[in-house]
């Protein structure tokens, strides 16, 4: 069923059974300027998961609502970051 918000489902529907999060998918599939496959490369600033303290991880984890994260170890927050 097609989204208002999302411009090219078809893009956003392959994109997210490759695995790619909602909001990844979804900037790619709005992206109306240049390529989609530049615009899947933005990003990355921020560095590698494994570089941070659990607790940074802690909180970018609650920022954008995972469930059972204060049970969860260092690696479990990993996870649960790159597949949300």
């Amino acid at each position: 069923m097609p989204r208002a918000q999302i411009k090219d489902e078809k893009t956003y529907q392959a994109l997210r059974r490759e695995g790619a999060s909602k909001e990844k998918a979804a900037r790619i599939a709005n992206d109306s300027g240049g390529s989609r496959s530049a615009t899947g490369r933005k990003g990355g600033k921020a560095g590698a998961y494994e570089t941070r303290s659990k607790e940074d991880l802690y909180g970018e984890a609650k920022k954008i609502g995972i469930e059972g994260r204060s049970k969860m170890s260092k690696s479990e927050l990993i996870d649960a970051l790159r597949h949300h």
